[in-house]
């Protein structure tokens, strides 16, 4: 039997429920059962309790029937649990180095309390970390073991089920369970304290309660509260009376839970924007139905009237619906800015089209800020024309990449009228990366966030960490943009982590694999050929692509690699194709016969199948290539600064399966090395790529656009491949 249950209910915790359960499976103290639970959730986060199940023997994942709830979820972990004590964790947060150990240990010099509860540290969505108010409390109280009614400051103490762990005995004979609603586990944390015969507490933070971001319509990716109404705080409240007054034993804190009550519903007044009288009512029964013989209040008054009308605190309850509908009609006044802007004719156009009717036949396509058609959204489109052929797909070009267009192409240039007009009425949009500000979305408008490769480095609101990746990112304006997106493509479960973490939404995950990569499972030996010979490569030559990523805080491209000694080295039956990044304006490469500038090459993939091994740094198409199953070296001469500047995700150079995906070399003689003495296609680096592609390529086979397509177009159910 363990010491310690630590049950961790999940719902939408995908991106950040592998470092939460690492942060309970790493601790010190190890005497732990960790209880998963899932109710189907949509994200895919039942699959991370599955593969930590899977490698670690104190892991359970239960998985209930969709639409259990947060209190179903947490009610089914305890019943599976047999610890002596039970703690909670949210999928969001975490426990800090050493706080299951200091949990131990004050269970032990305390003489093993009924209930612990221990301090906890916030960290905003946006924001730094701080210390919290319960935490300053816990510190200044000493450990105990008290009682509610000897020590009532313990009802000051955040009432949540994270921060406390209960004996399993006490909560299975009290039948404390979690009620349904925003406030059940609440309720169920003011119970614990309630019938428990000694507290103890402890002034260290063990959890970082990491708030996430509250979307509207999503209740379990909000705070237990967010969302709920006075009315059902009345309710929960009155059922915590009854369960204290069918304890007789529990008439010493009566008082102090019924007084804790009332003044939490006076409180909550000002939140009461409709249905004032209702609520008041309400509160008015509470109090005649359960307010203790004798009871009265600070002050002497008995009634409840004198709180709600008299002197006090709530005096100004008046001046406070004044303020309350002053401040509602100044949000509904227009302001200057606006009302200019209505004055343009543009403004004035696009606003007109946006009250026609939506084409259902219409979509939007872009990529790279409307550079012209290429990556996921041209593979998507090109099935699109093969399986839905009714949908009319219109393409965002800049003015200077049209002559560049393929021929056939349906395309608007930004500012245009027709342009507007498509904007208004289009039905679908797909891009791979996020449209201008001045999009409008519309109610019935569907819009798909490609993205256009696997992360390596810390993307989205990630990067408010690291300020050479944040350089001119306003990130109220990225969520913004980040909610218009109905379906968010990922490439394989690694990204769909990133993604769900790095841009918070409403969006669902389409984890189908990338279309533009669906080239690599169907492209014939001929077309490779034809490729390779329009690029100048002559028959038997071994073809490299040297693909460095880009670098926030660089003007221009610096090659860390000295190609003109690499080329030598090598010899000339080896011909290196030089990929600068596109954030660049050209790469500058010397006069050499073994080196080709392919920096303005319109097509990466058909690079990626000329060559015959991929050098890169950190660029994310060393995930795309991985689908060849052709050698990757990695050239890694900065990796610490780019770690340390830039961020990243996992550690690329760690030479771990998964991590690592074939030989590391760090200057250009080892690379030259690794091309001359085999290791550039060794066992050794086979296997490292086996377990990369395992990891990264799981859905290889070509099929990815086709399940995008069927998905968002056809409205087909998604099969078992991927997550929706």
């Amino acid at each position: 039997m363990p010491r310690l249950s630590v049950i961790i209910p999940v719902r939408r915790a995908r991106g950040s429920l592998r470092e939460c359960l690492e942060s309970v499976l790493s601790q010190s103290f190890t005497d732990i059962e960790v209880i998963g639970v899932d109710d189907g959730a949509p994200d895919g986060s039942g699959l991370v309790l599955d593969e930590f199940a899977a490698r670690d023997s104190r892991v359970q994942a239960i998985h209930l029937p969709e639409g259990s709830g947060a209190h179903g979820r947490r009610n089914a972990g305890a019943e599976r649990a047999t610890g002596d004590y039970l703690l909670f964790l949210e999928g969001h947060y975490i426990y800090l180095p050493g706080a299951l150990q200091d949990i131990a240990d004050r269970l032990e010099s305390t003489d093993a309390p009924d209930v612990l509860v221990f301090g906890h540290r916030k960290r905003p969505f946006r924001g730094k970390t701080r210390m919290t108010r319960s935490l300053e409390l816990l510190s200044g109280m000493p450990a105990g073991p008290h009682t509610l009614a000897a020590r009532p400051g313990l009802l000051d103490i955040a009432p949540v089920s994270w921060n406390r762990a209960v004996r399993r005995t006490l909560a299975e004979s009290e039948s404390l369970a979690f009620g349904p609603g925003p406030h059940g586990e609440r309720m169920y944390a003011l119970k614990t304290l309630a019938v428990a015969g000694s507290v103890a507490t402890l002034g260290t933070a063990c959890v970082e309660h990491r708030q996430q971001r509250y979307l509207p319509g999503l209740a379990d990716a909000a705070e237990p509260t967010a969302g709920s109404t006075p009315l059902e705080l009345v309710d929960a409240y009155g059922e915590l009376m009854t369960f204290v007054e069918a304890r007789p034993a529990l008439s010493p804190v009566r008082g102090l839970i019924f007084d804790r009550a009332v003044q939490e519903l006076l409180s909550a007044y000002p939140m009461v924007t409709k249905r004032r009288r209702q609520y008041v009512s309400a509160v008015a029964s509470f109090h005649s139905g359960h307010r203790p013989d004798g009871f009265t209040f600070p002050g002497g008054a008995k009634g409840l009237r004198p709180q709600l009308m008299g002197g006090g605190k709530y005096a100004a309850l008046g001046a406070l619906d004044t303020a309350l509908a002053t401040r509602r009609s100044l949000r509904t006044a227009p302001s200057t800015a606006r009302a200019k802007a209505k004055k343009s004719f543009t403004a004035r156009y696009y606003k007109a089209q946006r009250k026609l009717p939506l084409d259902p036949k219409l979509a939007v396509y872009a990529a790279y800020w409307n550079r012209g058609v290429s990556c996921n959204p041209e593979a998507i489109y090109r099935k699109a024309q093969e399986l839905a052929p009714d949908v009319h797909g219109v393409w965002v070009v800049s003015k200077n990449q049209v002559d560049s267009l393929p021929k056939g192409i349906d395309y608007v240039v930004p500012g245009t009228r027709r342009y507007w007009s498509v904007l208004a009425r289009a039905t679908y949009f797909f891009n791979n990366v996020n449209f201008a500000d001045h999009l409008v979305k519309r109610p019935g408008q569907i819009h798909v966030m490609t993205h256009h490769g696997t992360p390596l480095k810390i993307m989205g609101m990630d990067q408010q960490n690291y300020p050479a990746a944040a350089q001119g990112l306003n990130f109220d304006r990225l969520l913004k943009r980040v909610d218009r997106w109905d379906w968010s493509v990922s490439a394989n479960p690694h990204s769909t982590e990133v993604w769900s973490r790095a841009y918070p939404s409403a969006a669902r995950s389409l984890e189908t694999g990338y279309p533009r990569n669906d080239v690599f499972a169907t492209a014939t030996q001929e077309q490779t050929a034809k490729i390779r010979e329009g690029l100048g490569i002559r028959p038997g030559q071994r073809a490299l692509l040297y693909a460095p990523t880009h670098r926030d805080y660089e003007a221009g491209f610096t090659s860390r690699l000295d190609l003109a000694r690499f080329c030598e080295t090598v010899g000339p039956d080896t011909v290196v194709m030089v990929r600068a990044h596109y954030f660049y304006g050209g790469a500058g490469l010397p006069e050499n016969p073994s080196i080709i500038d392919v920096s303005d090459h319109p097509r990466i993939e058909d690079l990626c199948l000329a060559a015959d091994a991929l050098i890169t740094d950190y660029s994310s198409v060393m995930f795309d290539y991985a689908h060849l199953n052709r050698p990757i070296v990695v050239h890694a001469p900065d990796w610490e600064t780019y770690r340390t500047v830039r961020g990243v995700v996992f550690d690329l150079l760690s030479g771990k399966p998964g991590e690592t995906p074939g030989a590391v070399a760090t200057t250009t003689d080892e690379l030259a090395r690794a091309f001359t003495d085999g290791s550039w296609n060794s066992p050794a680096s086979e296997a490292l790529l086996k377990a990369f592609r395992e990891r990264f390529c799981p859905y290889d086979d070509g099929r990815a656009a086709e399940r995008v397509v069927r998905r968002v177009l056809l409205g087909e159910e998604p099969s078992a491949t991927g997550t929706a």
